[in-house]
């Protein structure tokens, strides 16, 4: 690490993309702060840690560089999301940050898949680690994969931070998801932020500016006289598409919703079904075409017949 005063610390940061995506989306949709990662907001979090790990003057630890690695959907898969992708893409051009993307990949037996980034990431970092002479390099992920990555850089004289994320929820189905960073690759960098832990902890400046500033939310926000629906039959059903017509009934802070549906008690939604909307987009009385399928705990629970939503399309006019 150079070590004359005058000279700048430099730092690369390097984001699995997939990676980063699903800490945001916790932070928004589960976490109790509601609110997204702030990319600004977490390179100024990484200088003031390495400043205060390396004793170096906060205005010498300077991001050179920064790579945001991440599969990507074709554009006629993604629908109207694509402004949502474009959105982000804004964010990172802002931030200096250049975007890598591949194809996601589409099987019949495991349905989408994020095939090479971890390789492609490694070999980028490594090569621009030779190039542009990192002395601390950052690495957003928590797959152990990435460890011979470590490895390598060390003998390059690279010192390596991890920033990851400890995180656990349950999700539409009941069910436990976990994300967890590998032990292994802990332990082979020399800089671990275990930032599930400084985030729940702290209640600093440099926290707070960790998320992005969002109005916020109040309680359960259940509509007592939701936007008028123009649809003369509110639970129709398409015939072409095996889809039901209907109206968002109400809407949770928290990442869900119900759409009104008189014939099977109101049907449950997960943001992460929304096709073609960001969930913070949604609102009471929004018109959406859905699929379902049965709820078989909460049916058991229930002792009745319980449906959820397992596609949900915001329809911007109704079928005629």
């Amino acid at each position: 690490m150079n070590k004359n005063l005058l000279d700048v610390l430099r730092i690369g940061i390097f984001y699995d993309g997939y990676y980063f995506y699903k800490v945001s989306n916790y932070y928004k949709y589960e976490h109790e702060k509601k609110s997204r990662i702030s990319i600004s907001g977490l390179h100024e979090y990484i200088r003031n840690e390495i400043a205060s790990l390396t004793q170096v003057d906060f205005r010498r630890c300077q991001i050179i560089d920064a790579h945001y690695f991440k599969g990507r959907s074709l554009a006629k898969d993604l629908g109207d999301k694509v402004q949502s992708e474009r959105v982000f893409e804004d964010i990172l051009m802002r931030e200096n940050i250049v975007s890598h993307y591949l194809p996601l990949r589409y099987s019949e037996n495991t349905g989408v898949q994020e095939k090479g980034i971890d390789v492609w990431l490694a070999l980028e970092a490594y090569e621009l680690a030779i190039y542009k002479h990192f002395d601390i390099l950052v690495l957003v992920a928590g797959d152990g994969d990435y460890v011979p990555l470590v490895r390598k850089l060390h003998t390059l004289g690279t010192q390596v931070m991890l920033v990851c994320w400890d995180f656990s929820y349950h999700n539409e189905s009941g069910d436990i998801v976990e994300t967890r960073t590998s032990r292994q690759l802990q332990d082979e960098v020399y800089f671990p932020v275990p930032m599930h832990q400084r985030i729940d902890q702290a209640e600093s400046e440099t926290v707070k500016d960790l998320f992005v500033p969002e109005k916020i939310w109040t309680n359960f926000q259940h509509v007592q006289n939701p936007l008028p629906n123009t649809s003369n039959e509110p639970n129709s059903f398409d015939n072409a598409t095996n889809e039901f017509i209907s109206f968002i009934f109400s809407i949770n802070p928290n990442g869900f919703g119900f759409i009104k549906d008189d014939e099977r008690n109101n049907i449950f939604f997960h943001y992460s079904t929304v096709t073609n909307r960001d969930f913070p987009e949604l609102k009471a009385g929004m018109n959406v075409k859905y699929m379902v399928e049965e709820d078989e705990e909460r049916s058991k629970r229930d002792e009745a017949p319980r449906f959820r939503a397992i596609k949900v399309t915001v329809l911007d006019e109704l079928p005629q």
